[in-house]
């Protein structure tokens, strides 16, 4: 089969902000919304997206506001609300409710969107991201996301700081790959592809959130799948479980070998049970 070429879009969100997403796949397959977690780009789903367009979907990846060739927000202030409000407002384009695989922040926002905000949604993946997570892995990732402002002289320092953020997994030979999830400044060095207000908006603190996911998976009533990556240490065993408890109706994958970055880590593994889930939730629903 030939190789799945991309169709660069832009989408409509809220306040006229402007998204940037690339398709894969028939036109008229079903809709499958590509939602990456806080700090990545649209470009994280692109093995995924490529195996859902061969297998007969319509894969959409999207880089949220404020991240990749998106807009920014004009006010320069992030919260879940909005990312929630621009998923709703994306899923509404489309004839009948595309289902959405969302990682860690596009899977809140799936949540909220579908669970409070009652968005037309045909099924959700949440991938490594519950309702409540462990604070010590969000504090890691915030260090992490926070540490050098002043950019990287070369995309070797980039694969070197990932590679010790990440130590399970290689340390890719070819790092050109990397360039995709940064932006080249003016001055020669490299940063993340991201609004450098995004980190203040979305890791201030929200007492009440953690109260309205519950409350959100508690209402979602389309299929569901969390997939949690068994390495990692923002979603532990034991959330993952509170949040079956609340979504009975949820499947479950602990995929061995991943940490956060489930679909980055073992892709073949994690898309093999994206397409088996959706397989299921698009045949019910016909």
């Amino acid at each position: 089969m030939p190789d799945v070429v991309p169709v660069p879009l832009r989408l409509e969100a809220t306040d006229g902000v402007q998204l940037a997403a690339d398709a894969y796949g028939d036109e008229a397959a079903p809709v499958v919304l590509l939602m990456h977690g806080g700090g990545q780009t649209r470009h994280s789903w692109g093995g995924t997206a490529r195996a859902l367009a061969e297998r007969g979907y319509r894969a959409i990846a999207i880089d949220a506001r404020g991240h990749g060739d998106s807009d920014w927000a004009q006010d320069r202030r992030y919260k879940i609300d909005t990312f929630a409000r621009d998923l709703e407002t994306v899923a509404a384009r489309f004839d009948k409710p595309p289902a959405v695989v969302g990682a860690s922040l596009g899977g809140n926002s799936a949540m909220l969107a579908k669970g409070e905000f009652r968005a037309e949604l045909g099924a959700i993946v949440l991938v490594d991201i519950g309702p409540k997570v462990e604070h010590d892995g969000v504090a890691r990732i915030y260090e992490f996301m926070k540490a050098r402002p002043e950019g990287y002289a070369s995309l070797d320092e980039v694969a070197d700081a990932v590679a010790a953020y990440q130590p399970h997994r290689e340390r890719p030979k070819d790092v050109s790959g990397l360039a995709k999830n940064l932006r080249l400044g003016d001055d020669g060095r490299y940063r993340w592809h991201w609004d450098p207000a995004f980190l203040e908006g979305m890791f201030s603190p929200q007492p009440e959130l953690a109260a309205r996911l519950e409350h959100a998976a508690r209402n979602l009533d389309c299929p569901v799948m969390l997939i949690r990556g068994k390495l990692s240490d923002l979603l532990s065993e034991e959330k993952a479980r509170e949040f079956l408890e609340i979504c009975p109706h949820a499947e479950y994958v602990d995929v061995a070998g991943a940490g956060h970055m489930v679909a980055g880590d073992v892709n073949d593994r994690f898309t093999d049970a994206v397409v088996s889930f959706l397989d299921r939730a698009y045949s019910a629903a016909r």
